[in-house]
């Protein structure tokens, strides 16, 4: 096939994804009781070839974050740009969270989702506890790098791939020869990169043949109003809210950002995982939207980590949900309270595994209502995780590109060329 008839990464990812989805629901509806399904495709053809594509994304997380990180450092002139870096990152990322949220709020008093659902007696929830914020500063820094590598600590392996470039740039010309090293060690992770995006429809086909042979749409019935909701305002604040604030802070036209986003997107929503897109999202920033690496291999590891606009959204619409299905009624200072706590709350739980869930206990239980009530919700989260995904995926990429543009990192002329970055798709 020529290389003007072949498809591109998106368009097989997107075949992948629908015959994936259609497979599932064809098997559900028509051998849902059949056991040789069951063992012989859900849980053993689907689940091993997923599993091993997500496992081998995650695979190149540690390794990417701390090579892409000790390069784009080490490269810094100026040491004190990587406050501003920080400053700037932390600050945009909190600032659109709390923008998420609030979105979230007024729509679901707006659109009143929990009425006329009925509680569940079985619908229980047992929250892990969060960790304080003096013990998440504490825990930024690493006792034992190689065992927050091995752990996948992400914010301590960033904490250690700054010192440890700041180090290389200071030390002079060892730093210099460890760095062409690094540099090399960048290219031969980003050729994996690119290996495993042109295996990704194979792997989004698996995931999705998975989830809906075991995950039915009857479910969301009962619970349409609130998982509808849910999805319009992701798709709001990833189509409508990102583009403005990119078009107002960097001065760029949001739609080829939205056009070049498509495979990281697409990734982000068949993995339900912002770590195991993070590759993607990083390779797409790069070479695609024209941040510099030293930019981007700061603000995307990062906004994986701490970045929870889509999780921000389901916390919102999901307290309102809960307070009307038990017939509470919240105040504006308990709602001010939830925007508070969910936004301080995505820096405070960043890594923590459920993270979603831990936060929206904490959100709660901050206003008086029953936790046990995340158990109504927790059937059709897994769609809206997928979605949540790909909002957040947007935003990392997003901050990225303003944050690079305030710090004069961006190649304009890049962004805008539409074949930038177009080898990623070629072996």
């Amino acid at each position: 096939m020529s290389d003007k008839n072949k498809l591109s990464l998106t368009s097989r990812i997107v075949i992948g994804m629908v015959a994936g989805i259609i497979l599932g629901m064809a098997l559900r509806y028509f051998a849902g009781d059949s056991a040789w399904v069951d063992s012989y495709l859900t849980n053993g053809l689907f689940n091993i070839v997923g599993q091993i594509f997500i496992t081998s994304l995650k695979m190149l997380v540690v390794p990417l974050v701390f090579i892409s990180l000790v390069v784009g450092t080490c490269s810094l002139s100026d040491p004190s740009k990587l406050g501003r870096l920080g400053g700037k990152a932390v600050g945009m990322y909190l600032i659109t969270t709390a923008i998420a949220i609030s979105i979230a709020i007024f729509s679901a008093v707006l659109v009143q989702p929990g009425s006329g659902v009925e509680r569940s007696s079985d619908a229980t929830f047992e929250p892990s506890e969060a960790p304080s914020l003096s013990q998440v500063i504490i825990d930024l820094f690493p006792d034992n790098p190689i065992n927050a590598m091995a752990e996948g600590n992400m914010l301590q392996i960033i904490v250690f791939a700054l010192l440890f470039g700041i180090a290389m740039a200071l030390v002079g010309k060892p730093g210099e020869r460890l760095k062409g090293f690094f540099d090399d060690l960048n290219e031969v992770i980003m050729k994996l990169v690119v290996i495993l995006m042109n295996l990704a429809p194979y792997g989004v086909f698996a995931l999705m043949a998975k989830l809906f042979t075991e995950t039915g749409l009857g479910m969301i019935g009962s619970l349409a109003k609130y998982f509808f909701l849910v999805l319009i305002v992701l798709i709001i604040h990833g189509f409508i809210v990102h583009p403005f604030l990119l078009s107002t802070l960097a001065r760029v036209k949001p739609g080829i950002f939205l056009r070049k986003m498509r495979d990281a997107q697409l990734f982000g929503f068949s993995t339900a995982s912002s770590n195991a897109t993070m590759p993607i999202t990083l390779e797409t920033v790069t070479k695609r939207l024209g941040v510099s690496n030293s930019v981007g291999s700061f603000t995307v590891p990062l906004g994986a980590t701490i970045n929870m606009d889509g999780t921000s959204i389901m916390q919102g619409i999901a307290t309102v949900f809960i307070a009307q299905v038990y017939g509470l009624d919240l105040s504006i200072a308990d709602y001010l309270m939830v925007i508070l706590t969910a936004t301080l709350a995505s820096v405070g739980t960043a890594g923590v595994p459920g993270v979603g869930l831990i936060m929206l206990a904490m959100v709660l239980q901050q206003v008086g209502l029953p936790v046990e009530g995340i158990g109504l919700i927790i059937g059709v989260d897994r769609l809206l995780d997928m979605t949540r995904t790909a909002v957040n995926v947007t935003g990392d990429a997003m901050v990225s590109c303003v944050v690079a543009k305030s710090e004069g990192d961006f190649d304009t002329e890049k962004y805008y060329d539409r074949e930038a970055g177009k080898k990623l798709e070629e072996l």
